[in-house]
């Protein structure tokens, strides 16, 4: 499962107050969950058993298999994680403590009430290094690759324009002129933002 994590983007979710990035696998036999608040990160995984096992604690009046549960869990947690409305009979809420974070989610499920808590607890060091620090670092040295790429196709296309005028040629549009790109402004500009 978390190999198939490492697959998955991060995404911005609020519960109340509180904004958080996280993502989420489910899987027939089980799920995992990322959550971080970028000053803490969190996790749960939970297997087949564990999540039947919650799910009888937590939903007495419904006997459904745990399939069911892991599905009906993915339908509420994904359209939430791409940003889309989900069912506005389903409730999120979380509470931080000491020893971790617990996700409390109230829906329905086949016309009965549904709830569900993720006990999430401190990521290992590993995990947080391999699904966010390292993605990061590793975006980030792409980004300034396709900046000192694009750095110097500006460079080559004012000096381009400039041939082009030494050579005669004028706009027909004066609005359509630029200035030559400068490339240490930009940088001072680019680390001020």
């Amino acid at each position: 499962l978390e190999s198939s994590l490492l697959t998955q983007p991060w995404a911005s979710v609020h519960f109340g107050e509180s904004t958080f990035l996280a993502k989420v696998c489910f899987r027939d036999t089980g799920y995992i969950l990322l959550i971080s608040d970028l000053s803490s990160v969190w996790y749960e995984s939970a297997d087949a058993e564990a999540v039947g096992q919650r799910s009888k604690e937590l939903n007495k009046r419904l006997t459904v298999h745990v399939s069911s549960f892991l599905s009906h869990l993915c339908n509420l947690m994904c359209p939430l994680l791409a940003g889309q409305p989900g069912a506005t009979t389903t409730t999120f809420s979380c509470h931080h403590s000491p020893s971790g974070l617990r996700l409390h989610v109230k829906s329905e499920l086949s016309g009965l009430p549904f709830y569900w808590d993720f006990h999430c607890c401190p990521a290992p060091l590993e995990m947080v290094f391999r699904h966010l620090v390292r993605p990061l670092i590793q975006m980030n040295l792409v980004l300034q690759c396709q900046v000192q790429e694009l750095i110097s196709l500006m460079l080559q296309k004012d000096a381009e324009i400039e041939d082009y005028r030494e050579s005669g040629a004028t706009l027909s549009r004066d609005r359509l002129r630029t200035k030559p790109f400068q490339e240490e402004t930009f940088q001072q500009n680019f680390m001020a933002e």
